[in-house]
């Protein structure tokens, strides 16, 4: 069994490959858990060592257990255990660990989600929606589409865009997002 100071050494070592295996980069990481570059660096190289205030926001946006970064045993347990995040009214449940890079999440939009009000917004990146039940109603532009199950869209988000629930009961989506420059491909069959 490894002694305090082995375990302590390990961890810069850990957090660099689970960092590069995600294709983070250190501005990235210090940007999502507000730790400076420099401490990231120094804590990887182990010139830093680990502490608990340190530790827990890197295990936050690896999406890790905290004993993964130290070294516990293995469990063979490859599930995500990840709390829903309510939203809005709506419910995304993160489907994935890694920051950065592509995200997925299951989004549950109740009935009438968000309302009447047809507010188009634009932003970097690129999303990707697969319809697992209900309908959405998805504005893309000047174009207007009910997406049904079974039915995928996938779009720049610098085109103005909003979706919707039109009903009837909640619908359930499968979500991909991209960060700028990243894109989902739709392979579809023609007809």
């Amino acid at each position: 069994m490894a002694n305090d100071e082995d375990v302590l050494e390990s961890v810069g070592p850990r957090l660099r490959a689970l960092r590069i295996e995600r294709g983070t980069t250190l501005a990235q990481l210090s940007e999502v858990t507000g730790i400076s570059v420099s401490t990231l660096s120094r804590l990887e190289s182990g010139q830093r060592r680990p502490t608990l205030e340190l530790l827990l926001p890197l295990a936050r946006a690896h999406q890790v257990q905290l004993d993964e970064l130290v070294d516990a045993p293995p469990t063979g347990d490859p599930r995500i255990y990840a709390k829903p995040i309510k939203r809005h009214g709506t419910v995304h449940i993160p489907l994935s660990r890694r920051p950065g890079g592509l995200q997925a999440f299951k989004q549950i939009l109740p009935e009438g989600y968000p309302g009447n009000d047809v507010a188009q917004k634009t932003h970097e990146g690129y999303d990707w929606l697969y319809v697992l039940s209900g309908r959405v109603r998805l504005k893309l532009g000047d174009q207007d589409f009910v997406l049904k199950e079974g039915e995928v869209a996938e779009f720049d988000c610098r085109v103005p865009h909003w979706f919707a629930n039109p009903g009837p009961g909640p619908t359930e989506v499968l979500c991909l997002y991209g960060p700028q420059g990243e894109r989902m491909h739709v392979r579809a069959r023609t007809t």
